[in-house]
């Protein structure tokens, strides 16, 4: 039992610990506790209590000076994909088994200058590469529905602890549906910003022109709180956008967006959307969707026509060509960004080798998992001579396309996009181990709006029938820096509905 089992939102928390009633560092001891006690030994990956309890008495400091921000002594916790200091960043592998990074990632440092506090380091599929959570080099994470299922991946240890309760919110990456999959699987919101919202700086790379941090946590007014915090234009990343036509990538913004979104839905009465136009693409309806999502999605559906929506059919042509093109990409850019593990600079080193070649190809072959390994030899491959122009040139210029779609959808036929985010509620661990290509397919739902770089969040919306129910996430995709409006419309579905707000054990 934790204090945190007492509040059902970061907000509410927050205005206890501003109010004094509770300190953080009686709150962050509990919620150590319950990490410390909680059944499932491979969820958390580094626990120091010290440091926790430093940053809860920094932020205890600054509650008891009355300028506190809303996120001070609110516990978090983060993917094990984001470098700290003080505790290890492994990717989950154990190519990086004891590494501590001498500085932050950017998203850490601004979660912690707002004054949250770090819990530690929660598990993911390695170096982010799975979509279940079964590839870390500790073992696999169980779902806290269902501990025989999986959790989704690669953000399943984010995920199942928000789920849990053993925090109300933490971060996520999202590569190709990696925080909105394990979210819809666990039952929590999770939100993918536009590509370059949020800083990659000190983030262990997978395939860069689609990695992308976000945060989970229970509803779509704590994700508000933690995405608003996370983002803003960072000069330490490339990749990062300051403007993009003429919308400033600031802290705040999405905030703003939200409440203007928010104010407009307050004048409508009851009819809050009216006048949206919600486009369902009639590809993410096939043959591989199981009856039991495509009823809670339809369901959903309904709630925002109820609220004054109405419904657009949509064509998305390239839905099925997102899975090959992404899994061209995503390995070819993985191939080049994990050439660094060599057992030369850093990283796990074999004992034994004769000469340099050997040791790089054995410390490469002991230190990676076998998910790693095969999308390294994929990526290689698609990037070797002979093979560039027929694979990864193509594969860019299907993405192209696969830009081009959604636009046509959103630039004009309708204002968001709904759907399903899996085809199928959570599988048993171990199930597709004998056919990893099976949790690639898995992905068609989540894969295009990765390689569009367009903001993308799942929210509870139902459960599956049966002895145990598991959850079921509604997928909904905006245009480019639309996040605060994608969170606004979430969170009127959240008023009206209360999926959201169940937990494991009470279903």
């Amino acid at each position: 039992m934790s204090l945190l089992d007492e509040f059902d939102s970061i907000r509410a928390l927050s205005d206890a610990l501003h109010a004094r009633r509770l300190s953080a560092h009686e709150l962050t001891t509990s919620a150590l506790q319950a990490a410390r006690a909680y059944s499932d030994p491979n969820l958390f990956l580094h626990i120091d209590e010290s440091l926790s309890l430093a940053q809860a008495q920094a932020a205890d400091a600054l509650l008891a000076g009355g300028q506190a921000p809303a996120l001070t002594g609110i516990p978090i916790a983060h993917k094990d994909l984001f470098v700290t200091r003080g505790w290890r960043t492994t990717a989950a592998s154990r190519m990086l088994a004891d590494y501590v990074s001498p500085f932050d990632a950017t998203v850490v440092a601004r979660l912690s200058d707002a004054g949250a506090v770090s819990l530690g380091k929660v598990s993911c599929d390695e170096f982010a590469m799975g979509s279940g959570n079964e590839n870390a080099a500790s073992g696999p994470v169980q779902n806290p529905w269902d501990p025989t299922v999986v959790p989704g991946g690669s953000s399943g240890g984010s995920a199942a602890a928000v789920a849990a309760g053993l925090v109300l919110g933490a971060t996520g990456t999202d590569t190709g549906g990696s925080v909105r999959q394990p979210a819809a699987l666990c039952g929590v919101s999770g939100i993918k910003p536009t590509y370059g919202t949020i800083s990659r700086y000190g983030i262990i790379a997978y395939a860069s022109s689609l990695d992308q941090a976000g945060p989970i946590a229970r509803s779509a007014r704590d994700l508000l709180l933690l995405l608003d915090t996370m983002s803003g234009f960072d000069p330490m990343d490339s990749t990062s956008l300051e403007t993009c036509d003429q919308v400033p990538n600031l802290p705040g913004r999405i905030q703003a967006a939200f409440d203007q979104a928010d104010a407009y839905f307050n004048t409508q009465g009851s009819q809050p959307l009216a006048g949206l136009r919600i486009g369902v693409p009639k590809e993410f309806f096939n043959a591989g969707l199981s009856d039991q999502v495509a009823r809670a999605t339809e369901s959903a559906l309904r709630v925002f026509e109820s609220l004054g929506a109405t419904r657009v059919s949509i064509s998305l042509p390239r839905t099925e060509l997102a899975i090959p093109t992404y899994y061209v990409i995503a390995p070819a850019e993985a191939s080049s960004n994990l050439s660094r593990y060599d057992g030369v600079r850093y990283g796990y080193r074999t004992e034994h080798y004769t000469d340099l070649a050997d040791m790089t190809s054995r410390s490469r072959t002991e230190g990676f998992g076998e998910e790693v390994r095969r999308r390294i030899l994929v990526g290689t491959y698609v990037l070797s001579h002979g093979y560039y122009d027929a694979y990864y040139l193509q594969a860019q210029r299907v993405r192209r396309m696969i830009v081009d779609d959604f636009q046509k959808a959103l630039g004009g036929q309708c204002d968001v996009i709904m759907g399903p985010v899996t085809p199928n509620v959570a599988r048993p661990i171990g199930d597709n181990r004998q056919d990893p290509i099976a949790d690639w397919l898995a992905d068609i739902y989540t894969l295009g709006v990765s390689l569009a770089g367009l903001p993308a969040m799942s929210i509870p919306c139902g459960f599956s029938h049966g002895t145990h129910p598991l959850p079921i996430g509604l997928q909904i995709v905006g245009n480019y820096f639309d996040e605060g409006r994608l969170l606004a419309l979430a969170d009127r579905f959240q008023q009206a509905t209360d999926w959201h707000q169940r937990k494991p054990g009470q279903q």
